[in-house]
């Protein structure tokens, strides 16, 4: 082979070995957005920094090592290993710069760190094998060498045909996975299986229902926030055995048909709604299609011997009860509509005490650890469940006593500097906010909320933060705001209410939060963290 056409190989592959390495970061996002085209480019467009910058990058360094190369009129009368080691040094290079570029160009200190799953494997794995079509067909067009110094600037899309042209192998993949876990769910004929989805609440319910069901039945929940096809395929294929009694799976949504996906593999005899709100309307658009999919999993409850739970929010949570023809059941406040009351609530720093009533049961007083007039609201949903499934009332009250606040959700938190932590930071949205607010209140003064606001809002994010900084006034005495763009509009409902502007503070990041907070806090202050956004959501 003649220098030329090693010449010509090595051009085309220097922007292929570049790119392989440089685009750790963009396949990070694919990553944290599950793989999810939508959510994916939505990504790269709130992070242009780590999104757009390595393909430039990417771009530049294979210009200048394409015109570094010796071309084939320097190299006449060269020895061929000469040539070859000359071509393998440009080839290392080009992959030494590609990682560079990753260095430089990644998250540091991810707060979801980049895992190398058997998925990612398999899309670099693609990824390579596209790298290398691109490199192919480059070498075969007019103007081959400007072309390969400029492909490179479409590194996002390149990553995302890897992803799609993954997707069916990875769709093979996981359909028999699927197939195999609800073979697993369904080879037991006595397993009751409990299917759960709200737009928020429901991993909290999940660990209060397992917690009280635990006091009659061995029973399974999905672990953590596990509420995908997958993530639930794998706590089913993982964690099931014969000795369970009852299944609990928790079942997240972003898109229509997503719940009606996982009730194929769940095949669910009970199902509960947490709620209903405006989460996820990025995806969504609308709180109406967000309802229509939350209802997918009453919709594929069977006709007979199935049970459904709501609560009576005086929206669309009751909307759907009354809609529904299937066995129900409804919990709330009201003593005249629902099966599951309570009253006689007392909120405090210590947790919360309410008197539960159970139609036709009877009532029993009740305590628990967790925060909140709001977490009595998903006990209800539990105990009804609990109930309907021959609990006693003294089996419900010592499952309730059992109660702990799930990690980053309201989780109380005593630190060393004498000041008490309300570790809210899981994830946050308009009602979740207000009820985390509500439970600092309860706190003495002084009273520290530290927040970057919430996402997923769709077209009303601007303003469901906007009225989150409004709704601080009487709930806190200092805020301190994370963010640049997403911070304008809480800054604004802080300023709109007459926060004091002595005790509003704007911060780029929650290190910088929590350099502030040390230089300010004081023993015995309480301080609410109100959401920790992703990655993906961090402003450059």
């Amino acid at each position: 082979m003649n220098y030329e056409t090693i010449y010509q190989i090595v051009t085309v592959l220097i922007p292929a070995c570049i790119c392989f390495f440089a685009a750790k970061g963009i396949i990070h996002y694919f990553q944290l957005e599950s793989y999810q085209f939508p959510g994916y480019y939505h990504t790269l467009n709130r992070n242009p920094v780590h999104s757009y910058l390595p393909g430039v990058c990417a771009a530049a360094a294979s210009a200048l090592l394409i015109l570094l190369l010796p071309s084939p009129d320097r190299q006449q009368g060269s020895g061929s290993l000469i040539l070859w080691l000359l071509a393998a040094l440009f080839v290392l290079l080009a992959c030494l710069l590609g990682f560079v570029i990753a260095k430089l160009l990644t998250v540091k200190k991810a707060k979801k760190p980049f895992v190398f799953t058997d998925r990612i494997k398999r899309l670099y794995v693609v990824y390579a094998l596209v790298l290398l079509g691109i490199a192919a067909l480059v070498y075969h067009l007019r103007g081959w060498k400007l072309i390969s110094m400029l492909w490179p600037l479409l590194l996002p899309a390149v990553v995302a045909l890897a992803g799609l042209l993954a997707w069916p192998i990875e769709k093979l993949i996981s359909e028999m996975y699927f197939r195999d876990a609800r073979r697993k769910l369904l080879s037991n004929p006595n397993l009751i299986r409990i299917g759960l989805t709200g737009s928020y609440g429901k991993t909290t319910v999940k660990h209060i229902l397992g917690t009280i069901l635990s006091e009659k039945y061995p029973t399974l929940i999905t672990p953590a926030s596990f509420n995908t096809p997958m993530g639930v395929t794998r706590a089913i294929r993982e964690r099931l055995t014969p000795s369970y009694q009852i299944f609990v799976g928790e079942m997240g949504a972003r898109h229509v048909g997503d719940i009606k996906e996982m009730c194929r593999l769940v095949r669910p005899t009970i199902g509960i709604i947490t709620s209903v709100g405006p989460q996820h309307l990025e995806t969504f658009k609308t709180i109406e299609r967000v309802a229509k999919t939350k209802y997918e999993l009453i919709d594929a409850l069977p006709e007979k011997d199935s049970r459904s739970y709501f609560y009576d929010d005086g929206s669309y949570c009751l909307d759907m009860y009354n809609k529904t023809a299937k066995t129900k059941t409804l919990c709330g406040r009201n003593p005249d509509t629902c099966d599951v009351w309570c009253d006689q609530v007392t909120v405090s720093p210590e947790g919360t005490t309410f008197m539960l009533h159970i139609k036709n049961k009877g009532q029993i007083q009740c305590q628990t650890k967790l925060l909140g007039d709001h977490s009595v609201q998903n006990i209800l949903l539990a105990v009804a469940v609990a109930s309907d499934l021959k609990l006693t009332l003294k089996q419900i009250a010592h499952g309730i006593e059992k109660l702990q606040p799930v990690k980053n959700r309201l989780e109380l938190m005593k630190n060393a500097g004498g000041f008490t932590i309300i570790n809210d930071a899981f994830n946050s949205n308009p009602v979740g906010a207000k009820a985390a607010l509500e439970v600092l209140r309860q706190f003495p003064q002084r009273r520290i909320i530290i927040t970057p606001g919430m996402v997923e809002l769709g077209d009303r994010e601007a303003e469901y933060n906007r009225i989150f900084g409004t709704q601080m006034k009487d709930c806190a005495d200092i805020a301190i705001i994370i963010g640049k763009n997403r911070a304008t509009p809480i800054l604004e409902g802080l300023k709109e209410s007459g926060f004091d502007p002595a005790n509003i503070h704007r911060v780029d990041s929650l290190d910088d939060s929590t350099k502030l907070l040390h230089s300010i806090v004081h023993p015995g202050d309480t301080v609410l963290y109100e959401n920790d956004l992703p990655d993906h959501y961090q402003e450059a």
